[in-house]
């Protein structure tokens, strides 16, 4: 009878523990606040029941206004969510505005399609105070945001809410690498394809890190090809021989001044690649002259292909550039 007690008092002191330590779970409920956000759709949803609880999820923060990183981050997650492929499903990303009087669900939606977003993306909306909290929880917050709420972090929250693993990653880095490290944190490396059979000494080396190159794929890979035809933008190849240098030099270094100065060219951009602005990426003069060199060195334009040649209906991938 004593034993038979003692088994009794160490099953629920069992049961208590791992209430307790559930309680405790950093990442839970008792962390993440169930605040009411706005889909592109208007469909109402909360943050933890709706949005994180049982999910793997990727989220960021964004506002359709913005002329430099947030088209550019968007780019790079559509291209992103693609290279994940099937994987994706499993995936849902987020993306919530820290602009709420301006981003009605219907400009989110418009935003939303206009960067071919996957089936498994939200773009939210919702109270300035709930964004605000909700932002703060997950380690979207930085102290510039208290200044001026759109200088927000080009940061990604990457998550898997029922084993409370977390990670922050940037929405720059190149897609490629993103969609990887995504993929291998989530779904773990069996999932990779090709990973668990290759040893390090398998892997290929890197090659070609000229500056150019290497600026070319952090800043203007998701928005560009050079020589794989036309996507959110044109393709960039022998753009240095249809354009004059020094326009060029201007339009990579400051495009929407050249926008607002409504020059032709750049308003013509702007009209035919869907009214997507090409993002001021802030660049110095030594970057931009490293990507015109890359340019150079990438041939002529393809063979057949023009400027004024139409876009494809179900183009991908770029933003307007020259």
């Amino acid at each position: 009878m004593g034993s038979l007690k003692w088994l009794v008092l160490l099953a629920v002191s069992s049961l208590t523990a791992s209430g307790a330590a559930l309680a405790a779970q950093p990442w839970g409920p008792g962390y993440f606040p169930d605040v009411p956000l706005i889909t592109q759709d208007g469909r109402t949803v909360h943050l933890y029941q709706d949005l994180l609880k049982g999910k793997m999820v990727a989220v960021n923060m964004i506002f359709t206004s913005c002329p430099d990183s947030c088209p550019l981050s968007t780019a790079n997650l559509a291209r992103v969510q693609r290279q994940l492929g099937d994987k994706a499903a499993n995936i849902h990303f987020y993306s919530i505005t820290v602009d709420p009087e301006t981003d009605t669900p219907e400009v989110l939606k418009a935003y939303a399609e206009k960067f071919h977003a996957g089936p498994n993306w939200l773009f939210l909306t919702g109270k300035p105070d709930d964004i605000r909290l909700a932002q703060r929880k997950l380690g979207l917050w930085s102290s510039t945001d208290a200044e001026a709420p759109d200088a927000h972090l080009t940061s990604l929250t990457v998550g898997n809410e029922p084993t409370g693993q977390w990670m922050r990653q940037s929405t720059l880095d190149n897609p490629n690498f993103l969609a990887a490290k995504i993929s291998t944190f989530l779904l773990g490396w069996q999932n990779q394809r090709g990973v668990a059979a290759q040893g390090y000494t398998e892997v290929p080396p890197i090659t070609n890190t000229d500056a150019g190159r290497l600026l070319f794929r952090k800043t203007c890979a998701a928005c560009h090809t050079i020589g794989k035809g036309e996507a959110l933008g044109p393709d960039l190849q022998g753009v240095t021989a249809r354009r004059d240098k020094d326009w060029l030099r201007h339009f990579i270094k400051a495009p929407d001044q050249m926008l607002e100065q409504q020059d032709p060219i750049a308003v013509e951009l702007f009209a035919r690649h869907n009214q997507v602005r090409m993002p001021n990426l802030h660049l110095g003069d030594e970057d931009v002259e490293a990507l015109i060199h890359y340019f150079e060195q990438q041939g002529a334009t393809p063979s057949g292909q023009s400027e004024s040649s139409p876009i494809p209906p179900q183009s991908e991938g770029s933003l307007a550039t020259p």
